[in-house]
């Protein structure tokens, strides 16, 4: 299975890192994709690199506050020294203030612009914000596609996504009793749209929320997926994989 979002790097995780990582090969997670969210953030990505492990770059507009003024020009920076396949996680955060939508615009639209460049597939964070989104990277005719990462859009706005190449990523809220309709939606979507992620360390599966997450629960959240489109657990890791693969251009 791969993990296509898990933040690796997070204390409560990257302080036993080796566990982590020996839990997830036991539950059949042998692949992980580490985003980056801001510049403090990048040292401590540096050191996880290693084979399974597939780094991306990004700033994260939930921490507009923290990226300084030249925050592109250091973003390249690192992007030149690690050299990732990757952007991410970038995008849109609309539950934060309108006063700040302007800006996250801004930012989002340098770093699709670096992502050109470097022929980049994306770990996109999209909240309350599918279609200033969509509209962007229609705009832009951005053709890398990637993952939109923890999607809880409609099942329009998932088709047009995978129209530009984009998956969309499933996890722990997937498998909460009360997420009906994103169940329904799981349900719906294509079977090249899937892919499976944790978001560790937030977002548990049912039945473990309150506690830290770890991509060794991915298989819940695979087993969940398989219920809901009435398909075997070994061919959703399949497919899923399959999609992950194609999206990221990830190795085997």
């Amino acid at each position: 299975m791969i993990d296509t979002h898990c933040h690796l790097d997070d204390p409560h995780l990257y302080q036993r890192l080796e566990a982590v990582l020996s839990r997830s090969r036991a539950a059949g997670v042998s692949q992980w994709v580490v985003p980056g969210v801001s510049l403090a953030g990048f040292p401590a990505l540096q050191k996880l690199q290693r084979p399974g492990i597939t780094l991306a770059l990004g700033l994260h507009p939930f921490f507009m506050a923290q990226h300084p003024v030249d925050a592109i020009d250091q973003l390249q920076y690192w992007l030149g020294l690690l050299q990732p396949p990757l952007m991410g996680e970038i995008g849109l955060d609309y539950t934060l203030p309108a006063t700040t939508h302007a800006a996250q615009q801004h930012l989002l639209r340098q770093q699709l612009r670096l992502a050109q460049q470097r022929q980049s597939p994306l770990l996109l964070h999209v909240r309350k914000a599918h279609e200033p989104m969509l509209q962007m990277l229609n705009q832009l005719k951005f053709p890398w596609g990637g993952i939109v990462h923890a999607f809880n859009g409609s099942l329009d706005q998932a088709t047009r996504y995978g129209r530009l190449g984009f998956k969309l990523g499933f996890g722990g809220m997937l498998t909460r009793p009360h997420s009906r309709r994103l169940q329904t939606l799981a349900r719906s979507v294509d079977d090249t749209a899937l892919v499976l992620e944790t978001d560790a360390p937030d977002l548990p599966p049912h039945p473990h929320k309150g506690k830290i997450n770890e991509p060794a629960l991915l298989p819940v959240v695979a087993q969940k997926l398989a219920d809901l489109r009435g398909v075997s657990l070994a061919q959703m890791v399949a497919l899923t994989s399959r999609n992950a693969r194609v999206a990221l251009n990830l190795e085997c």
